[in-house]
Parts: structure tokens; sequence; C-alpha cells
């Protein structure tokens, strides 16, 4: 299962509703971060999210064991299962 972390503030909300709009992605929570999970790739485009530079280079607050980013540049965030 591949599992991202995004800590839970204003700044990051739109990363999971726009992660979600696959329908083979859920969203849940875990303490102060938003959990995003499915058994294949998360792919998350940037512009979707309407991140800044900033903001989207800190959104990322961690992934699970079996998860790694193979992606993160201005254009896109992907984690696959490793």
């Amino acid at each position: 299962m591949t599992t991202l972390y995004v800590l839970d503030v204003p700044e990051n909300a739109t990363v999971p509703v726009v992660a979600a709009q696959d329908p083979q992605v859920s969203v849940g929570r875990v303490g102060p971060y938003f959990e995003i999970r499915s058994a294949g790739p998360i792919v998350v485009d940037r512009r979707a999210t309407g991140c800044r530079h900033a903001v989207w280079y800190s959104a990322v607050a961690g992934v699970a064991r079996d998860s790694r980013i193979v992606q993160h540049d201005k254009d896109a965030l992907r984690v696959e299962p490793a």
C-alpha cells in the first residue's frame, strides 16, 4: 500500500483534495496529518492544488515504509510502492 502523509494545515488543504480525485486513492486522518493511500501510485499535480512553490516543497510530512517518492518537482508529486 502506497501511503503519503501531509500535515493538516490550511496551506496544504488542497493536496489531499486533488489526490482524492483519483478513484483509487483514499484520504483519511492520522493525528494532525492527512493520510493519503492507494494500492498503486499516488500522483498529485502541483498546478491543480494551487500551491505556491515554497508550500509545495514543504507539504510532505512523510511516507510509509513501503512507499517512496519518485518525483517531487515543480510539476508533480509521485509516490510509488517501494
